[in-house]
């Protein structure tokens, strides 16, 4: 077996990979039939060097590997036929941008598993950079708020070594008797909830937040069956809401009516109401300051996300009188953080953290004979043809 670790030719260069040299030494010493190679990269968090250093082969030509491994899309043109590909293909809710990368996956004949499909027997999700999604975007919701109220002013996560670094800038504000309501208990959710206890925010139930008010900053963390209710008003469980979306609306504006700060880390299927409406915004009783979209879905769930933002002008206002984007610094304006590729802020961390997970739940299924069906639920394609489980994709693929 002989993986490839390609460069990433997509721009904005994405620095981040699916394996750091320590990774890739551990899965060689567990391993030793297999070989390993690394492209070379000159805006790859880890240096060539430092994976030569390790003793790992960096070449400049990884046709002759079987299984290649990147982060973001691989150019159509970039594709060596007949090979298995790992990376976010962004492909899997028929994304209009990207039809032609699936079209040329199974023209070229390769095996594609993306990494948001490699899930357990019960569908949850295995690898991903969420819980790094979550940390950097709660760090910049605070940064927000101390800009927009200049309170303090804290240094672009970029531009830090990592989450220790993050951690540090945040323990040294003085925040107010914030509220925060965090929506989401997976992997974003849970980075979110990991700085705001670094930072010895104090968590609260969310029936005390609603109804307590405090000396000093506290937040609580909320899934969807705290802020979505049954339009006939029966309580019922997760699988109902599950399977039964559109029996329901959000019951989220108790919490803007409290809230300064809303992190959202949740998950969003296509038929869930709207969470945080414009409604809920124009409010004359809403307290939302910071909206700090980690989810990031525009035209989706929060009203107030007109639009991705960037790593660069992380930050927009939104007028809720009138539905527009305005400038941050408008008295009226609510703060709109919706970067949507907050992991590579954090480059380092999170390609450590991510290879972690694709060596615990992934790597193994290449050796004995995937008996846990790990590849066989992630790849979508096969011999040229979608497998069964993303038939679905036939009319995106065939342009219908």
């Amino acid at each position: 077996m002989k993986f490839g670790i390609i460069k990433e030719r997509k721009n904005p260069p994405d620095r981040r990979v699916v394996f750091s040299p320590n990774e890739l030494t551990k899965i060689k010493q567990l391993y030793p039939s297999c070989t390993v190679k690394v492209e070379s990269s000159d805006i790859r968090i880890f240096t060539d060097l430092d994976y030569q250093s390790m003793g790992i082969e960096v070449v400049n030509d990884i046709s002759d590997c079987d299984v290649l491994f990147g982060v973001k899309e691989v150019p159509v043109n970039d594709l060596i036929p007949n090979k298995s590909y790992f990376f976010f293909s962004h492909t899997i809710k028929k994304q209009p941008h990207n039809r032609m990368l699936l079209q040329t996956v199974l023209e070229k004949n390769i095996d594609l598993y993306d990494h948001e499909t490699i899930i357990d027997a019960h569908n949850r999700r295995l690898i991903g950079f969420g819980r790094y999604a979550g940390i950097v975007g709660t760090y910049n919701a605070f940064r927000a708020f101390g800009l927009k109220f200049e309170l303090f002013k804290m240094p672009k996560a970029e531009t830090l070594s990592g989450k220790d670094a993050l951690v540090a800038h945040l323990k040294r504000q003085v925040l107010p008797p914030l509220k925060i309501v965090v929506t989401g208990t997976g992997k974003v959710g849970n980075g979110a909830k990991e700085i705001l206890d670094a930072m010895k925010v104090k968590e609260v139930s969310a029936e005390n937040y609603l109804t307590k008010n405090y000396t000093q900053a506290v937040y609580t963390q909320i899934d969807v069956l705290d802020y979505n209710k049954r339009k006939d008003g029966q309580v019922l469980d997760f699988t109902d809401f599950h399977n039964n979306p559109t029996e329901y609306v959000s019951d989220f504006e108790k919490f803007t009516k409290v809230s300064d700060i809303y992190i959202s880390g949740h998950f969003y299927a296509n038929e869930a109401p709207v969470i945080l409406t414009r409604e809920m915004l124009q409010a004359s009783d809403c307290k939302i300051k910071i909206v700090a979209d980690i989810s990031c879905d525009v035209n989706g769930p929060i009203a107030c996300t007109l639009r991705s933002s960037t790593i660069a002008e992380p930050l927009y206002g939104y007028l809720p009188s009138e539905n527009k984007e305005v400038d941050v610094f408008h008295p009226a304006a609510i703060v709109v953080m919706a970067v949507d590729n907050l992991p590579c802020e954090l480059p380092k961390d999170a390609s450590i953290g991510f290879g972690e997970m694709f060596s615990e739940h992934v790597v193994p299924a290449f050796f004995n004979g995937d008996k846990d069906g790990i590849l066989k639920r992630a790849k979508m394609t096969e011999n040229g043809k979608l497998t069964e489980r993303f038939s679905y994709l036939q009319d995106y693929v065939d342009g219908k």
